[in-house]
């Protein structure tokens, strides 16, 4: 017989949330795994006595840690999502009659909140992934990868231009008196001199000229016959966030961003420190700080770095100095300028020269600062040597001298590259390769770090550090399981072995006695 459900909603009902929620789900099991109750000591400094009473740091915390886990992108559809689902409703601590806080009281509340809580609940996470063994700290693959601000490109006007004399009398006031760090940087980023504001101009000036004859893209005002405006970072700043810059990766449009540094063992992929950086700053310029982040976090659990390992964007002579000043193994290839040696001629270190094939000295002259700022020593030769010189013609040409110019941190560059010969490289690659990029592939398309939703570079690193917590509880979690399972699978082995001893046993006897 057909059978039609009949539905006539009762108006009492015994309902309890625990019941419906199973043992092994996500949630149930994190709420297990997560101890947040340091929470509440730790924020306390952030409330008064008297008023209403905020939202429960608990709940605000693990809130945002449903948003990265969930890869939702907005206070808004975090509020909307949990109030749908009966384990993340459990997970914090709310009955489904409950009303949940609004979602402004998310957004106020990160803000309220200084960024050392989420760095300390980051290394509470890490400090669990490292007693279950998932770390073994000793090797760390560092990378880094774009975010992307709050903020869109039509929001960039041009930078207040700055006398130079204004600004050097600025340069001594500030080197006098620091009273508002922040507030300097803040004026920093809104103002330009002169000087650099024409030099940027006439690079302006030179691309419109190389790209006069190449396809037009949009413009910054949505004119699409117009070649789109030159914008720099030394010109330009967002009114939007004033801590987003402008970058741009091949095959990608130009937008305002974030820059994420992470580093992760290779041993379980687990991150051991992520941090948040202006996207105008190269990778080698912050590989100092992120190393020196990364030993902290290991050295309290008592893990030490060993090796690192990076592409050759993070190759400076700063970069190679912090490694060896440390006591770490780099593996970076150095950068695609760098010349171990030159054709023809050998360097003298005990007299800090070169030596021409000829048998003449290019001793050292002077020290020289390029335009973008690196440091050069130049070691130039005689006139007097090369003026009969046989080779002259295809040594200097017309020059009356050769000049050689070599880095300070060459001796760095020369280990590096002495390092690389005894290594297999292409081992290397994979290493890197198969260990950090597969994470920053899940932070940015699983784990909500594609986007910031809040503006500034220290609300953007909260945003960071709750993206890298999420993965690394997943990790931990499915750790967890996985052990389960191995111990499981080991007791039904230990089953299976002793019925088969037993069988085993059982048909000797019957073997040797039939009567039995």
């Amino acid at each position: 017989m057909q059978g039609k459900k009949q539905f006539s909603e009762k108006l009492f009902t015994h309902f309890q949330l625990s019941d419906r929620v199973p043992a092994d789900n996500f949630y149930r099991r994190l709420k297990e795994v997560l101890n947040l109750q340091w929470l509440y000591k730790a924020t306390k400094k952030y409330y008064g006595t008297e008023g209403q009473q905020s939202i429960d740091p608990i709940v605000f915390m693990k809130l945002m840690l449903i948003g990265y886990l969930e890869n939702l992108g907005s206070d808004r559809r975090i509020i909307n999502t949990v109030s749908r689902r009966l384990d993340m409703l459990f997970f914090i601590g709310y009955d489904i009659d409950e009303p949940l806080p609004w979602h402004s009281t998310l957004s106020r509340t990160r803000q309220l909140y200084g960024e050392e809580l989420f760095k300390q609940l980051f290394k509470d996470v890490l400090k669990q992934c490292i007693d279950k063994g998932m770390v073994a700290g000793r090797r760390q693959v560092m990378d880094s990868v774009a975010v992307k601000a709050n903020a869109s490109m039509d929001s960039l006007i041009e930078k207040e231009i700055l006398n130079d004399t204004v600004v050097y009398t600025d340069e001594l006031k500030n080197e006098e008196e620091r009273s508002d760090e922040q507030e300097d940087e803040t004026k920093e980023s809104k103002t330009v001199s002169a000087t650099r504001y024409k030099a940027v101009e006439l690079h302006h000036q030179w691309k419109a000229k190389a790209y006069k004859d190449m396809p037009r893209g949009k413009s910054l005002k949505g004119d699409e016959r117009s070649r789109p405006k030159f914008v720099s970072n030394h010109t330009h700043y967002s009114t939007t966030d004033s801590d987003a810059r402008v970058s741009v990766k091949p095959g990608k449009p130009r937008q305002l961003n974030y820059l994420a540094q992470v580093s992760v063992d290779t041993a379980h992929h687990v991150i051991t420190q992520i941090q948040t950086d202006h996207a105008d700053k190269r990778d080698s310029q912050c590989l100092p700080s992120l190393v020196n982040n990364t030993i902290n976090n290991l050295k309290q659990e008592g893990l030490q770095i060993e090796e690192v390992y990076a592409d050759a964007g993070y190759s400076s002579g700063e970069a190679l100095k912090a490694l060896e000043e440390n006591n770490i193994t780099g593996y970076i290839p150095n950068f695609g300028q760098y010349k171990p040696t030159r054709e023809g001629f050998t360097y003298d270190k005990e007299h800090d020269r070169y030596v021409c094939s000829e048998g003449k000295y290019l001793p050292f002259k002077k020290l020289i600062t390029t335009s973008l700022g690196y440091k050069m020593k130049v070691y130039r030769s005689s006139s007097k040597d090369c003026g009969k010189c046989q080779l002259r013609s295809v040594c200097i040409g017309k020059s009356d001298f050769k000049k050689i110019d070599d880095s300070i941190d060459k001796p760095y560059y020369d280990r590096m590259h002495a390092r690389w010969q005894t290594v297999k490289r292409e081992k290397i690659r994979q290493l890197r390769s198969s260990t950090v990029e597969p994470v920053l592939g899940t932070l940015v398309n699983f784990l909500a770090m594609r986007r910031v939703n809040t503006r500034g570079i220290k609300q953007a690193a909260k945003c960071l550090l709750m993206s890298a917590i999420a993965y690394n509880l997943k990790k931990l979690l499915k750790w967890e399981s996985r052990k389960i399972k191995v111990a499981v699978m080991a007791k039904m082995k230990e089953a299976e072995n002793v019925v088969q001893n037993f069988v085993f046993t059982f048909l000797s006897a019957l073997r040797f006695h039939p009567s039995l």
